[in-house]
């Protein structure tokens, strides 16, 4: 499967993504021809309207839907031809994600929820907890690993949601309106970590966003025009 990558040295290569949906009746299409190229540690803001197709394009690049045809190609390995339980082992450990809405677990603390993919990939209970626990540090919730997240600010809960999609390691970290929820102080501060765990990690991220500040802190800007990417300016 590496001898299907069509271009040398990428880390991400999504080939003529299409994506549709039915609507009543009617087709609709999201995506048609999508194609994206990234480079290990690269950044990438994609940007437009609401119903452009943003979230599709980011769901598909983090496999949680395939798409209706196309490739998707990580380190030369077309991983829509994987079965569905190696997909999922491959985006547990490869990929990780960060949502508007936390999906935290409001019962457990910050710390357990942090170890979740670890304890998910099968790493023992200690190992889990060391890799947790110096992210929350480094995301600056060390007087915080004990609180239940309903205890937790916003802000704070970003934070947990952060060093959850980190624990692994992940080579791309995928986020979806980041900062959605987040008042201007508390947005600035995720934009900070962000651009600081890019550069600490070398972590290639795309980050879905109407908020034209942090989309300036990413390498490049995309948008979806016609159900393909363009370059924006904006």
């Amino acid at each position: 499967m590496g001898n299907s990558d069509p271009v040398s040295g990428s880390l991400i290569i999504a080939k003529d993504l299409c994506k549709a949906f039915n609507n009543s009746g009617v087709r609709i299409e999201i995506l048609n021809g999508a194609n994206l190229n990234l480079a290990p540690g690269e950044t990438v803001a994609v940007v437009g309207a609401s119903g452009i197709g943003k979230s599709t394009l980011l769901h598909i690049l983090g496999t949680l839907d395939r798409p209706d045809s196309g490739a998707l190609w990580f380190q030369g390995e077309d991983v829509f031809r994987h079965s569905n339980q190696k997909l999922s082992r491959f985006r547990n450990e490869s990929i990780g994600f960060v949502f508007q809405f936390h999906h935290l677990l409001p019962e457990f603390s910050a710390l357990e929820n942090a170890m979740m993919p670890a304890l998910i990939k099968g790493l023992n209970k200690e190992t889990a907890r060391n890799g947790a626990e110096a992210l929350l540090v480094k995301v600056g919730l060390k007087d915080r690993l004990f609180h239940k997240v309903v205890d937790l600010s916003g802000g704070e809960q970003q934070r947990v949601v952060l060093a959850r999609a980190l624990v692994l390691n992940p080579l791309i970290l995928l986020a979806d309106e980041p900062t959605g929820n987040l008042d201007k102080k508390n947005s600035e501060q995720i934009h900070d970590l962000l651009m600081l765990l890019n550069q600490e990690f070398n972590m290639t991220m795309i980050v879905v966003t109407h908020n034209m500040e942090l989309a300036a802190y990413m390498s490049r800007r995309v948008t979806i025009t016609d159900g393909k990417l363009v370059e924006s300016e904006d």
